[in-house]
């Protein structure tokens, strides 16, 4: 009988101190505190905080754990908070990973009851109006790898502690009253760094001389001999005071730009020059001004004629295309891609296949389906070649280059990023494009091949899949390994034998690479070769989602929800078993609804008011996200 009231007691006392259905009373309770007691400058009406609904499941800006015990991310940036924030309640978020209060008002020094939040990877408090010095130790929080206090009023000296954080990947303290020497910041992962319109004196570290100098600039900072000109704060270089005219500075600017072009025309050229040819093509056909004739055989009889497609408004012959410079746009498996330009001015791109055994009414009946695609996320096909010896397909050109070379050029203090905008339409672009291809020919039509190098930007900026159904052409000789390495799917040992669920899994390879601005197929430091799709398994199941993402998107505000929901659709289309996979207008419905979702949480440029738009400083979003289930 004893036994009995000793297990209902402890069944009493769990049910008491317990969370009850997951919720974290604790974490739940300090959050209800701080909402009572914060100042703001607006009603709080998105935040939905009540105490008889669900942290976890309703409340706005509030991540919990798997078991939903702990709060592990707070997201409130905006909110209109104002003055000091209240003691004793977000300090109580001891299981806080995330951390996000950018741009609101709140004001007063670094709070220190922070220091309880060891568990920190990112911190946010970017445009506020905090001011003193920054903490003296660092250390508290080893894991952090976001620190953005950027375009508040910290002053003092910026703490040696940060160099203990092994883990941080990006430090935005622009637009500070930070004085004194920078500290040597030896941290290999550092990847973006901004210390700009700071009164920082002395040199930059050596650890630190990788950054490009506009990290850098409105300071009095040494570099060498030589000093970085300072840059007034929140304000633009053209804002500088100059004994040049507007006329002067623009002619400058223009003459620099033509010299620049000139430059990158000649290394281009000299590029092309030094590159061995390939399937008997010379370096010298190679050039600019060489001629596709020079490029691509005739035939040994010479048969053959240009078939050009219902629709094509495109106006040359044979010998046109023959008389046309060609410039060398790519090799792969399939064959080699020109840039052609016609004595009209026409620009056309011609992709040279190679391995195309096939029979030429098979070809032309398989080419009349192709060429039958019309879609604005479907590069068209607008005529063909055939003989015996050469197989020729003629598209549009698009100026900007593919997706894959967007993604992986070399990137460096003159690269432009890719923003999460681009990406995500460059996503609901190519999944439009995969789903009107999957309807055509009675349900039977796959693409084959879809890939970054294969996808490029129509005139609306979405995504435009190129090169449909040519994989389908390739005589089965060469391994299927060298095939669409890092895209093929599992079950693919002949890219003849593609299906629609193939397609989709190397879709879901596309959208991780989007995600990760990494290549499906690369190679550490150490020469170790890693898949994409399974190096991102294994650290999603590891619990740290947040290393995923390219540190390119880190600078872009608010769209974290959008990049988890991404992953998830990516991991399902990239899943092992082709019968696992989702649908290719699921896949389309899902990608366009990140859009629905994301466009009521981002703020549109005309709709940033002046406070909460950085004169010049890109604002490093926040990174980590809750684990995403691995399918």
């Amino acid at each position: 009988m004893a036994g009995k009231f000793i297990f209902l007691a402890i069944f009493l006392l769990q049910a008491f101190f317990l969370p009850v259905n997951g919720e974290p009373v604790e974490d739940k309770q300090a959050l209800l505190d701080f909402m009572q007691e914060v100042s703001y400058s607006r009603p709080l009406k998105s935040l939905n905080w009540n105490k008889s609904t669900s942290a976890c499941r309703n409340w706005t800006g509030v991540t919990c754990n798997h078991d939903k015990s702990r709060v592990i991310a707070l997201r409130l940036p905006g909110f209109g908070f104002q003055g000091l924030l209240p003691s004793n309640t977000l300090g109580q978020l001891s299981a806080l990973e995330i951390l996000n209060l950018a741009s609101n008002g709140v004001s007063g020094s670094f709070p220190s009851e922070f220091s309880r939040l060891g568990k920190l990877t990112s911190l946010h408090l970017q445009f506020n109006d905090f001011s003193g010095p920054l903490p003296v130790d660092f250390s508290v929080w080893n894991n952090l790898s976001i620190i953005n206090l950027s375009n508040n009023g910290f002053n003092g000296s910026i703490p040696s502690s940060i160099a203990s954080l092994t883990h941080l990947k990006a430090l935005n303290l622009a637009n500070n009253s930070l004085s004194g020497e920078i500290p040597d910041l030896d941290l290999p992962n550092l990847q973006l760094l901004d210390l700009s319109n700071n009164n920082l004196t002395g040199t930059i570290p050596q650890s630190l001389q990788r950054f490009p100098r506009e990290a850098f600039l409105g300071t009095n900072l040494l570099t060498g001999n030589s000093t970085a000109p300072p840059l007034p704060r929140n304000e633009q270089p053209a804002k500088k005071s100059s004994n040049l005219s507007e006329a002067a500075i623009l002619g400058i600017a223009i003459g620099g730009c033509a010299l620049g072009l000139v430059v990158l025309a000649v290394l281009v050229m000299v590029c092309y020059l030094k590159k061995d040819g390939e399937d008997g093509i010379s370096a010298k056909s190679e050039k600019r001004t060489g001629s596709v004739e020079k490029t691509i055989s005739r035939g040994q009889d010479g048969s053959g004629r240009l078939v050009f497609f219902e629709g094509c408004n495109l106006a040359f012959d044979l010998e046109d295309l023959l008389r046309a410079s060609a410039e060398v746009l790519g090799k792969g498996t399939i064959g080699t891609t020109y840039k052609a330009a016609l004595e009209d001015a026409t620009t056309v791109v011609v992709k040279r296949l190679k391995e195309a055994s096939m029979a030429k009414r098979d070809f032309e009946q398989h080419m009349e389906v192709v060429g039958s695609i019309r879609h604005d996320n479907v590069a068209a096909l607008r005529a063909y070649y055939y003989n015996k010896d050469e197989k020729l397909i003629v598209y549009d050109y698009y100026s900007q280059g593919s997706v894959s070379a967007m993604l992986h050029a070399k990137r460096g203090e003159c690269r432009i990023p890719i923003d999460w905008e681009t990406r995500l339409r460059i996503a609901i672009g190519a999944a439009r494009g995969m789903a009107h291809i999957h309807t055509q020919n009675g349900g039977r039509l796959i693409h084959g091949n879809i890939k970054a190098s294969n996808i490029f930007l129509n005139s609306q900026g979405y995504g435009c899949l190129s090169e449909l159904g040519l994989a389908t052409l390739m005589s089965p000789t060469t391994s299927p390994v060298t095939r669409n390495v890092g895209y093929r799917a599992p079950e693919v040992t002949d890219t003849r034998k593609a299906s629609q669920a193939s397609d989709v899994y190397s879709f879901g390879v596309l959208l991780l690479e989007l995600l990760t601005g990494k290549s499906p197929i690369y190679s550490t430091r150490g020469d170790e070769v890693v898949h994409l799709v399974r190096w991102v398994h294994s650290v999603v199941r590891e619990e740290w989602t947040a290393e995923v993402f390219d540190i390119e998107l880190l600078r872009y505000p608010n769209i974290e929800e959008e990049m988890v929901e991404m992953l998830q659709i990516g991991l399902a289309c990239a899943a092992r078993m082709p019968e696992e996979r989702p649908k290719t207008p699921d896949v389309l419905r899902r990608i366009e609804d990140i859009r629905r979702i994301g466009a009521g949480n981002r703020l549109s440029p005309e709709n940033r008011s002046e406070d909460s738009t950085p004169a010049r400083t890109p604002v490093v979003a926040e990174e980590g996200s809750p684990p995403v289930p691995v399918p």
